[in-house]
């Protein structure tokens, strides 16, 4: 560990994003070990007004002078989808360690490349599927692990929300967008954490907002060890509002309320042999974990859930649904 990183770890962030004050800033704010140290934008009186903001010191005139800034150790990548694998790459390139909002990547054959950057450096490169930190998966994996359940039937996730601001980048094609790269991932992601395997898709159906961006998606899943899954994801559809997943197995059923965002109300209820109990946990938010792993991992050298081998393993699917449901694969920005 360098001398400069024994007085914590000191992020920039690319881009004067929404998300984050809430995914970075305020837990770097609680956190002893991080600190936001800068931001640029491509507009550098958005980075000014966003720094003013947020009292973050210092603004970069371009993404490029951020990630090569000597007194940086990392930089955090909220951009959208399709700019994801150009700053990761740019960013190890620079020596940079890597925390990048998830997708990972535009597709899976961009994820692989990055994949192979990252292995090749000593840098840590994290997807920020920041729900994996939590306690409330932690306990899911638990108890499908300790065989509760038996033997595992049917695994569902969903994520579903209302967008309906069209002219949002997540319907732009151009900048990699639609339902499943948006709200899909996290139920892909799901759907792998708790089937304990990455499925194959036998089944595809998209809703489209135009002729290549689904406003919602619903897959159908097949594990090596013979369960089946779903996933459904939308931005614009009949289905509102749901987010949760449903673990059957021959012994029992375990279904988690709201795992993308546990600190904003979650449940975790358990049917089995043992009889029926409910589980709830503190309401640090998932962002907070995150920021945590990743401090560990650059500072102590502590592993991470969400690799970039990880992310290839989701892009995989991803695809997979793409082309199932006859869309194209999205493409680097």
């Amino acid at each position: 560990m360098t001398d400069h990183l024994r007085s914590g770890l000191r992020i920039g962030i690319l881009g004067a994003a929404r998300i984050a004050p809430a995914s970075l800033i305020a837990p770097a704010a609680r956190s002893s070990e991080v600190v936001v140290a800068a931001v640029a934008a491509r507009d550098r009186s958005s980075a000014e007004r966003f720094a003013r903001k947020h009292g973050i010191p210092q603004v970069y005139d371009s993404y490029q002078a951020l990630i090569e800034a000597p007194d940086l150790d990392a930089v955090y990548i909220p951009l959208p989808n399709g700019l994801h694998g150009r700053w990761t790459r740019a960013a190890v390139q620079a020596g940079k360690h890597v925390l990048c909002e998830k997708p990972f990547t535009a597709n899976a054959a961009e994820a692989r490349e990055i994949a192979a950057l990252a292995g090749a450096s000593d840098r840590v490169v994290m997807e920020a599927f920041h729900y994996r930190y939590h306690p409330l998966m932690s306990a899911a994996e638990e108890i499908i692990a300790s065989g509760e359940l038996g033997t595992l039937r049917r695994v569902e996730a969903a994520l579903c929300f209302p967008l309906p601001k069209f002219s949002d980048i997540r319907y732009d094609y151009d900048l990699a967008g639609g339902a499943l790269m948006d709200a899909g991932c996290y139920a892909v992601h799901i759907a792998r954490v708790l089937g304990g395997a990455d499925p194959e898709v036998v089944a595809a159906r998209a809703k489209l907002r135009e002729s290549r961006i689904d406003r919602a998606m619903t897959a159908d899943l097949r594990f090596p060890a013979g369960h089946t899954g779903r996933i459904r994801c939308s931005i614009w559809s009949a289905d509102v509002l749901s987010v949760g997943a449903t673990v059957v197995g021959d012994r029992g059923r375990m279904r988690l309320v709201n795992p993308v965002l546990p600190h904003l109300g979650h449940l975790l209820s358990v049917r089995s042999e043992r009889g029926r109990r409910v589980r709830r946990f503190a309401h640090r938010t998932s962002y907070d974990y995150q920021l945590d792993a990743f401090a560990a991992a650059v500072l102590r050298g502590e592993p991470v859930a969400t690799t970039p081998s990880d992310a290839v393993a989701t892009m995989t699917v991803i695809d997979a649904i793409y082309r199932t449901a006859g869309l194209p694969l999205r493409q680097p920005s």
